[in-house]
């Protein structure tokens, strides 16, 4: 009886090793994936809407810098929030520590998609160390990726504050953009207002499905819009 309980013993702790030795390879394998510049599945372009993010900034009395270029008299409406590799499920950041330094230069070249210079930067390290290209290949991918978008003409120079449901929104932007559909597209809001607009798009930055995505969509039955600024 001794005997079979040690063997029993024995017969545990090898299985526990082994558990633990698949559970570490498998943490391994995943770590591998999450920081390995260029292997994802897909992008996501998020489309901030200006006058909301200037509203929230005003509210939590930030006045920085990018707050008065981007909130200062320029009329923005949709601005790029970013161009973000994803997985299916989850999605990489910070793949190069240290990041390669940013040129100034191509910084300068965003301002008009992009108003906001701590935006730019944090964007590269963050995001775009994990596309797997150089960084004016990047930025140069998220102005093709805005051009290939059209925003609706209801928010282009919307002078007046309104209110919109989350569909309302989706529909507007798949009826301006041929090829969108609503799995592709996300609308994203904070307790009141309308945020962000998210688009699922393929690595050669075609219009693709992407059903996390849409899960993490506003929920909220009407949404503030705020006019744009000056408007």
């Amino acid at each position: 009886m001794r005997d079979f309980i040690v063997r029993w013993r024995s017969m545990i702790a090898a299985l526990a090793a082994c558990a633990v030795g698949l559970t570490a390879s498998a943490a391994v394998a995943q770590d591998t994936r999450q920081n390995a510049p260029g292997e994802f599945d897909f992008y996501v372009l998020a489309l901030s809407w200006s006058p909301s993010y200037c509203e929230q900034a005003s509210e939590r009395g930030n006045s920085g810098r990018s707050q008065q270029i981007q909130c200062g008299g320029r009329p923005f409406s949709f601005v790029v929030h970013g161009l973000w590799p994803q997985y299916e499920r989850g999605f990489p950041e910070y793949c190069q520590r240290p990041s390669p330094r940013l040129d100034r230069r191509i910084m300068n070249s965003m301002l008009d998609l992009m108003p906001a210079p701590g935006l730019i930067y944090n964007e590269w390290d963050k995001h775009g160390t994990c596309a797997g290209t150089s960084a004016r290949d990047y930025f140069e991918n998220i102005r093709k990726a805005r051009a290939a978008v059209r925003i609706p003409p209801d928010f282009i120079d919307a002078k007046e504050p309104r209110t919109v449901t989350p569909a309302e929104v989706e529909d507007a932007f798949v009826k301006a953009n041929p090829g969108l559909s609503t799995s592709a597209i996300s609308v994203i809001c904070d307790r009141t207002r309308l945020t962000e607009v998210r688009i699922c798009m393929s690595k050669d930055l075609q219009f693709r499905a992407c059903e996390e995505i849409d899960r993490r969509a506003c929920r909220r039955e009407r949404l503030e819009v705020p006019p744009v600024r000056g408007g």
